[in-house]
């Protein structure tokens, strides 16, 4: 049964709001990938939509949206989600998982993309402010 952390964040306060979900919410997850968007619902926040931008899994290695499917991949970066390098034209071989949300995740990312009725800080409570 599928378990994650999701980070949910609004774009338009600045802050996030960490939830956990399992069982049928989790599902709703199952098979998406990054870019697509789920109901809000799933995060408590009826009415409302929300965009998948990222996640991570339980060993801390990131999603990228440029890696198909769900599974670990060793992929060359120059930069970018997974690797920041310190000298300019340096590479690195660095495992990431794929694009599609699955089982394995343990974070994932989101974003308020369509709004409801009810203002966020209603439905989710106290958010960390950044």
């Amino acid at each position: 049964m599928a378990n994650f952390q999701v980070v949910v964040a609004d774009p338009d306060s600045g802050a996030t709001y960490q939830r956990d979900v399992d069982g049928q919410d989790a599902n709703r997850f199952i098979g998406k990938e990054i870019g697509q968007t789920v109901g809000g619902d799933a995060v408590g926040l009826d009415g409302y939509e929300v965009e998948i931008r990222g996640g991570s899994d339980n060993a801390g290695r990131p999603m990228r949206d440029d890696v198909n499917g769900p599974a670990l991949k060793e992929v060359l970066l120059e930069g970018g989600t997974g690797y920041n390098p310190k000298r300019d034209g340096e590479r690195k071989r660095v495992t990431v998982r794929g694009k599609e949300v699955s089982d394995d995740i343990a974070q994932l990312n989101v974003s308020i993309s369509e709004r409801g009725e009810e203002s966020v800080e209603d439905l989710l409570g106290g958010g960390d402010e950044e």
